[in-house]
């Protein structure tokens, strides 16, 4: 099941309401595009962890350069249901308010999975913009419990 807040909480920004999806997934957001899965990607492994009251992204800070294509491979090694979420800080803390007041909101965006324990799953996605952006379990606690990390994207002729 995907579970995304922050092309939701985009649309919401412009207008729409929160916690349903557009459709519309060819749209270049702020933090970047739906990967093309005809093109090469660079694959990027990311484990979801949990234990000790303590929750993480492994590695919880990735470097690309603009114009990447990544595949996120995702697995959940925790013992709870996680996501993971691509946005802009921004977006993710103010999709974080919607989730904590809907914990079981649904969505289908392509920036964002939901992973039951032991499962795997894929992002593809392209960085179209330079900056720092953000990903986080925004399932209520999780992010607080350290479950954030950090894209950095370089321009394309800096080194990695």
């Amino acid at each position: 099941m995907a579970f995304t807040a922050a092309v939701a909480s985009y649309a919401w920004a412009a207008g729409g309401p929160p916690g349903h999806s557009h459709g519309d997934h060819k749209t270049e957001l702020p933090f970047g595009e739906p990967g093309d899965p005809k093109k090469p990607a660079r694959p990027v492994s990311i484990v979801m962890t949990d234990g000790d009251g303590k929750m993480s992204f492994i590695p919880s800070v990735i470097e690309v350069k603009q114009g990447d294509q990544i595949k996120f491979m995702l697995r959940n090694n925790g013992i709870s249901d996680h996501e993971i979420v691509l946005a802009t800080l921004e977006m993710n803390l103010e999709h974080a308010k919607e989730m904590a007041k809907n914990p079981d909101m649904e969505h289908d965006d392509p920036n964002a999975k939901r992973l039951a324990p032991k499962k795997t799953g894929e992002i593809l996605w392209r960085f179209t913009k330079v900056g720092e952006f953000d990903f986080s379990c925004l399932i209520p606690g999780h992010r607080e419990a350290g479950m954030t990390g950090k894209i950095i994207v370089k321009p394309a002729t800096a080194a990695k």
